[in-house]
């Protein structure tokens, strides 16, 4: 039987490529400013740095995530009709049930983590199980399990430790810099002038770029889980409403992190948001009005 990821394998080896190009981009601005210096130990740093940080995000990011949005583990007997919930969705996905958590938070709100399917997790906040009705429910559980189903969350968990690895290689630069050690090559000509204020340029714009990288990957998955979903469920007004709801809740989420806001179903920080398209490239998640009207516009296709 056809499930909703007969594309799995496509999914997979996108996500593998853009990781793979977003990891060059990490060495290429490490060759850069070793080049600039004259000195090979910061491109050392950055191959090394990218691999262990790397490992350590795909084995232990699940794990990191869950503690820090203070997770409980819960069993069937727990809450049999989210269990119910989860696994019916499992079932018509074709996919293995994941671990799930509860998150006590009264903002309605969920994500999923995880290197892959079989080690998957989907928490909840209670705010969402106190607020949602069953097909709203199901629309964000649909929406989370769809993440799993695209190979979403390991993308995106190893993107944030690129992003900020990148961060570090230019605050690394910019300190050896700024203490003479840009003396190395060809410092005492124009050429060597002109690949300073490169490189200079490069240390303070590569972790703007990194992180404008991460937060368009980001959007865009959450387009294609929002249509996963509701393919999944084959009622996008379930998740729709859902999503009308949860933008509109006020609650706080103290356990907000901006390291792992982008995981969401919903950006967790509440506040006025600009809609300027400047706004819009710093943004981890697409317009709610967006994602709404989108999946409204499918109920006819599904029909």
């Amino acid at each position: 039987m056809a499930t909703l990821y007969t594309q799995a394998e496509s999914n997979t080896r996108k996500t593998w490529v853009l990781m793979t190009g977003f990891l060059i981009f990490v060495i290429a601005i490490g060759w850069l400013f070793s080049y600039i210096l004259n000195d090979s130990i910061i491109l050392i740093i950055a191959v090394i740095l990218s691999i262990v940080m790397s490992f350590t995000s795909y084995w232990y990011s699940d794990k990191i995530v869950l503690k820090m949005a203070h997770a409980r583990l819960i069993e069937k007997k727990d809450n049999p009709e989210l269990y119910r919930i989860v696994e019916n969705l499992c079932i018509t996905a074709g996919l293995p049930l994941p671990k799930i958590f509860i998150i006590n938070e009264a903002q309605p709100n969920a994500f999923a983590t995880g290197r892959d399917a079989k080690h998957a997790v989907v928490a909840v906040t209670q705010g969402l199980l106190d607020k949602l009705e069953r097909a709203e429910l199901e629309g964000v559980l649909a929406h989370e399990l769809s993440h799993i189903g695209n190979r979403d969350i390991l993308l995106q968990t190893v993107i944030v430790v690129l992003v900020g690895l990148v961060a570090i290689l230019s605050d690394m630069f910019l300190r050896i810099s700024f203490w003479g050690g840009m003396t190395r090559r060809d410092s005492r000509g124009s050429v060597g002038m002109l690949m300073l204020v490169l490189g200079i340029a490069a240390a303070i714009l590569a972790p703007v770029a990194a992180m404008l990288i991460k937060m368009a990957i980001s959007r865009k998955r959450e387009f294609l889980a929002d249509a996963s979903g509701a393919l999944l469920t084959r009622y996008p007004e379930g998740l729709a409403r859902a999503l009308e709801k949860i933008s509109q809740d006020t609650n706080v989420m103290k356990t907000a992190n901006n390291s792992t806001a982008h995981l969401y179903i919903s950006n967790p920080f509440r506040g006025k948001k600009r809609k300027s398209w400047f706004a819009k490239l710093y943004m981890t998640h697409p317009p709610m009005e967006e994602r709404v009207a989108a999946l409204r516009g499918m109920k006819v296709a599904i029909k």
